[in-house]
């Protein structure tokens, strides 16, 4: 079969009367560089820059260009806006108990809030405020607010202390009060994290609970010494048989 752009007298004739389209030209690399540049160039400059310096370049652009950027302008700043309602906290901060109810109870919707009661002489509630500090730095989304017990609730027992409450809409999602439910003197920032995240204060991105290393060591300890306890046993019974 005969190529339709093969160079022939009876191709040439095919193509006179329309029987045969017409003969594809080579193309040009140089030609398809500058087109490809072309197009490149048609890609609005405004639309790789920040908020700022739309503003410092606007003297540059025409009136067709400045619609354009408006629209531009107002999708960015709805993002910007997104954004910064998704990290609007990043800190623990310190509360009274008369803010309690408007900080706390009633936060924003569907915000979570993590209200530490603590008293400042219970080295426990030091420790709780250093770790909350840095998760809520690490989780800016949640709402991280700490407040002297007496403030909030008078008569609070000491052995209640730290007391950890998780609030949202209104409703409270968890709950640590005392040493040991706070996880114990020698806490740790991972474990308190997923404390947290049981409870869907956070979203951490640890695989599985900290603390289960530590009790399967312990577990594992115990039964070694029941182990060696009871050989140590049947080794002395078999000598008394002796």
């Amino acid at each position: 079969m005969q190529d339709p752009n093969e160079d022939t007298e009876w191709n040439e004739i095919l193509r006179d009367f329309g029987i045969l389209p017409p003969k594809e030209e080579p193309k040009d690399e140089i030609e398809e560089m500058v087109l490809r540049l072309q197009k490149e160039a048609m890609v609005k400059p405004y639309e790789k820059m920040t908020l700022a310096q739309l503003k410092e370049a606007e003297d540059e652009f025409d009136e067709e260009d400045m619609r354009a950027i408006e629209i531009y302008r107002e999708k960015r700043l709805q993002e910007w806006k997104a954004l910064r309602k998704k990290q609007k906290f990043g800190e623990l901060r310190e509360i009274s108990g008369n803010q309690y109810v408007n900080e706390v109870t009633n936060a924003e919707k569907d915000v979570s809030v993590v209200i530490h009661l603590y008293r400042s002489s219970i080295p426990m509630c030091l420790l709780v405020n250093q770790h909350l500090s840095l998760l809520a730095r690490k989780f800016p989304e949640t709402k991280f607010v700490k407040a002297i017990v007496n403030s909030c609730i008078q008569h609070y027992h000491d052995n209640c202390l730290p007391t950890i409450f998780v609030y949202k809409n209104g409703q409270i999602e968890g709950k640590f009060i005392g040493i040991i439910e706070c996880g114990g003197i020698n806490l740790k920032l991972e474990e308190l994290e997923w404390k947290l995240a049981e409870v869907g204060a956070i979203q951490t991105d640890l695989e599985e609970n900290p603390k289960k290393s530590i009790v399967d060591v312990m577990v594992s300890s115990i039964r070694n010494t029941s182990i060696y306890d009871d050989t140590n046993s049947s080794n002395s019974d078999n000598d008394d048989t002796k």
